[in-house]
């Protein structure tokens, strides 16, 4: 028996060797793996993403999928466009743009009356807010003490859009994104101008903008005024600045503009109402050379009130189409 012994002694370490072997091997490969999803995971949460508002504030996030909360329902439509989501937003971005956000998303009152305690109890990373509207200008402070995040951001043009695109797309890394809502459809926008450029013709437009209790002129300080400016027109009010805070009926008959385009603020049908009122009071506006001859267009406002994002190509086609239908019509 004693022989025996040390025999089955060897064959017991030589199995318990070969059986430790793969054992070891296995928790040096799960190490590595658990490092590289730490690194990996470190640095998605450590890496700095700077941004600029227009405002020119500096910003730095550290992710890609922040939790954003957009105080215009233009700005949040934008976010999604650059790859972005949501947790809260104001009654815009629902009423009028219908994003078809998921029912998680909070609505945090008006784009004038923005609820801040709700914005607060979000913890948003970010509060994407206009600084076009005073009421939100006024809130930097009280959302910057509560340890929020803004940015302010203004888009009056498409160059103005493509630099809000530009700060998006860089937070949520999707220039693919950038390439398709902005790069192409400024291309479109270039093709559309270039055509309009090579018009004989520079027509006389009246721009106004009409809401429920009255109406003015309006220049390229509106969106469809600047496209208008763009396409080659000249807008008689920058004859008559006046214009400007009292239109003057005798003025615009003088003028007879080939053209009148109306914008439309709130209550779009209250606002067209009152203008035909006028219209009716005034049989001299049925004399004008716009009116007589079907140049007298009410603009639609997904292309010229709320800002038109990844439709800018087709708000300059739109008016082109009016203005040069020889090149531009079917």
């Amino acid at each position: 028996m004693k022989p025996i012994l040390p025999l089955l002694l060897s064959m017991i370490l030589l199995f318990s060797a070969c059986t430790a072997a793969p054992s070891g091997e296995g928790s040096s490969q799960a190490s590595e793996s658990s490092l590289l999803s730490s690194e990996s995971a470190s640095s998605q949460v450590d890496t700095a993403i700077g941004i600029t508002d227009s405002q020119g504030a500096s910003i730095t996030l550290t992710t890609r999928e922040p939790r954003v909360v957009s105080l215009y329902g233009s700005y949040a439509q934008a976010w999604l466009l650059a790859g972005g989501t949501l947790c809260g937003v104001t009654e815009d971005a629902v009423n009028e743009r219908d994003l078809g956000l998921p029912q998680d998303v909070t609505v945090v009152g008006s784009v004038k009356e923005p609820n801040v305690e709700e914005v607060i109890a979000l913890e948003p990373d970010l509060v994407i807010l206009s600084s076009d509207i005073a009421n939100q200008v006024d809130l930097k402070d009280t959302l910057e003490n509560a340890g929020l995040t803004c940015a302010y951001y203004r888009v009056d043009t498409f160059e103005d859009y493509a630099f809000l695109m530009e700060q998006f797309c860089a937070v949520t890394g999707r220039d693919d994104l950038y390439q398709e809502n902005v790069t192409q459809v400024g291309q479109q926008i270039d093709q559309v101008k270039e055509a309009a450029a090579a018009q004989e013709s520079q027509p006389n437009v009246l721009l106004m903008r009409a809401f429920s209790t009255g109406i003015k002129a309006k220049t390229d300080d509106e969106l469809a005024g600047v496209i208008l400016k763009e396409l080659g027109t000249h807008n008689i009010a920058d004859d008559h600045p006046s214009m400007l805070e009292d239109l003057s009926l005798e003025e615009v008959i003088s003028a007879d503009p080939d053209y009148i385009f109306v914008t439309t603020m709130g209550d779009e049908q209250k606002a067209l109402d009152y203008l035909d009122s006028l219209i009716q009071e005034n049989p001299a506006w049925s004399q004008l050379s716009a009116v007589k001859e079907g140049r007298y267009v009410v603009l639609p406002k997904d292309l010229f009130h709320y800002k038109p994002n990844n439709l800018w190509g087709e708000s300059y086609e739109y008016l082109a189409e009016i203005l040069y239908p020889e090149q531009f019509g079917e």
